[in-house]
C-alpha cells in the first residue's frame, strides 16, 4: 500500500503546525522533528515516510548536511527531500537542489506548488 506519509522537519514548531495542518487536510499522514539529527533518526525508525520537508537553515545539523548525510545512507538515500527556506535569494534553489534535494519551496509556503512537488514522489 502507497503510503502518504510526510516528515517535516523544522526548528520552528509554529512552520510545523502550519504545514502539518494543511498537510492533513489534502490527506497526508505528518510527523515532525524539530531539529536534523532527530530527524534523521525518525527515517531510520519509520520505513514508511515518503517525502522529506526539511528546513534548511537550523541550528546544530543544518539541512544541507541533513541531505549529505541522508544521501551517504543506504536506508535514506533514496527519500526524496523538498528543501524549505526562507532564503529566497538568487542561487538558493540551485544549491538546495545541489545538495541532492528533489525540490524547493520558499516560506511562506504556496501550498498549490507544494501539493504539485509532492505528488510527484507520493505515489
Amino acid at each position: 500500500m502507497a503510503t502518504h506519509k510526510v516528515l517535516i522537519i523544522d526548528d520552528d514548531n509554529r512552520n510545523i503546525f502550519a504545514l502539518t495542518a494543511v498537510l492533513r487536510a489534502k490527506g497526508y499522514q505528518c510527523v515532525s522533528a524539530t531539529g536534523a539529527e532527530e530527524g534523521i533518526d525518525i527515517l531510520m525508525e519509520d520505513r514508511e515516510i515518503a517525502v522529506v520537508l526539511m528546513d534548511m537553515m537550523m541550528p546544530g545539523m543544518d539541512g544541507y548536511q541533513a541531505i549529505k548525510k541522508m544521501n551517504n545512507s543506504p536506508e535514506l538515500k533514496d527519500i526524496p527531500v523538498i528543501a524549505v527556506t526562507a532564503q529566497a535569494m538568487l542561487g538558493d534553489r540551485e544549491r538546495c537542489l545541489d545538495a541532492g534535494a528533489v525540490g524547493y519551496v520558499s516560506k511562506p509556503i504556496n501550498v498549490d506548488d507544494l501539493t504539485k512537488l509532492l505528488t510527484q514522489y507520493i505515489v
